[in-house]
């Protein structure tokens, strides 16, 4: 649809709806990343009667919602838990229903232990012994980083 946009004299403007710019953004992620491999530690991990899996893949500053439709899954050795680190390979999309950034996983393989779970008993027991200096958070909006300053420091220490 085109309206005559009285902002600016003689200017035409078009105007989508919502679900033609969702399909138009995914459409576009899909060309631009064709396939991906993506590291980072499983949080969210659900399993439910589908058969899919979802779950949200991440690192120390960001997060990636993830699916893993059962035809894909089935091919899985290990059985995947929150707080592994994983590789996973798969396509960049956009659930058009929510506008929602994700990735489409087609094949996941362990790389070991998540570094944020390995780092979680020390950072509980510097937590439990330096309580008076450990108040101080510094979170800024639309970060995943939660930690006090003192643990993040501690982290980095060790």
């Amino acid at each position: 649809m085109s309206i005559t946009d009285t902002s600016r004299p003689g200017a035409n403007r078009e105007v989508i709806s919502v679900s033609d710019l969702n399909r138009s953004a995914r459409r576009l992620l899909e060309g631009e990343f064709p396939v991906v491999y993506v590291e980072g530690e499983i949080s969210n991990f659900a399993s439910p009667s589908s058969g899919h899996w979802y779950f949200t893949l991440k690192d120390d500053q960001s997060q990636l919602r993830c699916a893993m439709f059962r035809y894909s899954n089935q091919r899985i050795r290990f059985v995947p838990r929150n707080g592994i680190q994983i590789i996973v390979r798969g396509k960049v999309s956009l659930y058009e229903g929510r506008g929602e950034f994700q990735l489409i996983a087609e094949h996941m393989e362990q790389a070991g232990d998540g570094a944020l779970r390995r780092a979680y008993p020390g950072v509980k027991s510097f937590i439990i012994t330096s309580p008076a200096n450990c108040t101080s958070f510094s979170h800024t909006e639309g970060s995943t980083n939660l930690l006090p300053e003192c643990v993040r420091s501690h982290m980095l220490d060790n």
